[in-house]
């Protein structure tokens, strides 16, 4: 294993670069694009109840099946691994979005109101921030969660270590097949602990110390 390693260690951290790139990247778009949904829904009970069962119902479908139906549109290459990834992440940022901002008091809201702030600004300055903690619990699950998914994109030519996997699984018993499989897992679990408690640092830097937990 020591001997794969040091073979390949400039590709196996090109690879890791790659999928950490990926997945932080999606991560962001994810992020905006659920939280703006989740501004735009909260306050209507019927399109929070659509927009959470289309987060529940969108965690079923099989990420294999997702890559394969972009393939024909898209083409192989990173296209289909960042709409993929951006797909599964924004799930459950977006469930946890509307979720936070539903469960802000109501007396909250009208005393920024009441001190005349505009519709916008209570929003931005208000319930926004209260309902942080609860959106970052859901863009860390989804990193958890799209790490993986950043690997099994790999079978469309999308980067990262993912590679790795798919190259020891097609030639599983050759020379090196097992090695190049655990490279590739054990690389994702190591990216995954790191995103994490980058995750963890940017919430202790971004959340009003009066509502930290």
């Amino acid at each position: 294993m020591g001997e794969f390693f040091e073979e390949r260690y400039r590709n196996i951290l090109f690879a890791s670069w790659q999928h950490f790139s990926l997945v932080a990247q999606c991560l962001i778009l994810a992020t905006i694009i659920s939280v703006v949904i989740a501004v735009l829904v909260y306050r209507n009970k019927a399109l929070s109840g659509i927009a959470n069962s289309i987060s529940a119902i969108g965690l079923t479908v099989p990420s294999f099946a997702l890559i394969g139906l972009l393939i024909v549109p898209f083409g192989f290459g990173v296209g289909p691994a960042v709409i993929v990834v951006t797909f599964f992440a924004a799930l459950p940022i977006l469930r946890n979005a509307i979720v936070g901002l539903n469960n802000i008091e109501p007396s909250i809201v009208e005393s920024a109101r009441g001190i005349g702030m505009s519709r916008f600004k209570t929003l931005v300055s208000v319930e926004l921030p209260i309902a942080w903690p609860v959106i970052l619990t859901g863009v860390r699950v989804s990193a958890q969660m799209v790490m993986g998914v950043a690997a099994v994109v790999s079978y469309a030519l999308g980067p990262g270590l993912g590679g790795f996997i798919f190259q020891g699984l097609s030639r599983l018993g050759g020379a090196n097949a097992l090695e190049s499989v655990v490279t590739g897992v054990v690389g994702v679990v190591i990216l995954a602990l790191i995103l994490d408690l980058i995750l963890l640092g940017i919430g202790r830097l971004t959340t009003p110390r009066g509502i930290r937990v």
